[in-house]
């Protein structure tokens, strides 16, 4: 049988103001991606997150992302690399103390918005989150893009390192996604996307923007809970997942 992880980014509100619908997407995903208060999030989100994550046996990994609340960790800082190994590790360690009040843990770690592009090519910040990681638990598993350069570096590290795909993006031949500022980069038609992932779960190609047939096969799917109509199009994916003989459990159990 197949299998295959469901993620999507979770707890990425701020005090009264809400991101997303955190509760319906823990019962599609297998997996949280619960922000860390740096781009997003609050140590309140964060418990209540990592509470209704374990009680439902989503796995809960870390978030971690730039100190930029205003612009949602989507802006490229230029950090030090020792300072930006220690922000990751204070942010794991502070989701890992609210995952275990809940009786779970951090299991895994994946990158947020312009860090996680950032360390796709950029070797010093790309060593400065591995080394983080490698510091704080070794054992955790890293979650990203193949072919990017924080994913080698956690591989020559001795890390466990898990590819994933996204469900609502559309890919360039070489297997890159198409930037946001160009048109069709996002999909919005949830048949399709459910379709998408079927096929990337199963080894069968998906079409590329240039019509091209492009083989992924990821250990974990994405599915962005901050698009119109997000979690219909996550229950609709899970429920194509299902209906096709895949099996949907976390990675990182």
């Amino acid at each position: 049988m197949n299998t295959v992880d469901l993620n999507a980014d979770l707890g990425e509100g701020f005090g009264s103001w809400a991101m997303g619908d955190d509760n319906a997407l823990l019962d599609v995903v297998t997996s949280a991606n619960v922000a860390c208060g740096f781009h997003a999030g609050d140590p309140s989100i964060m418990r209540a997150v990592c509470r209704r994550a374990a009680d439902r046996d989503v796995a809960i990994g870390a978030h971690v992302g730039y100190a930029d609340k205003p612009g949602f960790g989507r802006r490229f800082i230029d950090i030090e690399p020792a300072a930006l190994r220690d922000e990751v590790i204070y942010q794991i360690a502070a989701l890992d103390a609210f995952a275990r009040i809940a009786g779970s843990e951090v299991r895994y770690v994946k990158p947020h918005g312009a860090l996680y592009n950032t360390i796709g090519h950029h070797e010093e910040q790309a060593a400065a989150v591995v080394g983080a990681i490698a510091d704080y638990d070794r054992t955790l598993p890293v979650l990203g893009l193949p072919g990017a350069t924080w994913l080698r570096l956690a591989e020559e590290a001795g890390l466990t390192v898990v590819h994933e795909a996204f469900a609502d993006r559309a890919y360039t031949p070489e297997g890159t996604l198409v930037s946001r500022r160009l048109p069709g980069s996002v999909l919005h038609d949830g048949s399709e996307i459910a379709r998408r992932c079927v096929a990337m779960a199963t080894g069968a190609p998906i079409a590329d923007v240039e019509g091209g047939e492009l083989k992924l096969q990821p250990g974990s799917i994405c599915v962005h809970g901050d698009t119109p109509g997000a979690v219909q199009i996550a229950q609709q994916v899970r429920q194509s997942l299902w209906d096709a003989g895949v099996e949907l459990t976390p990675f990182a159990a």
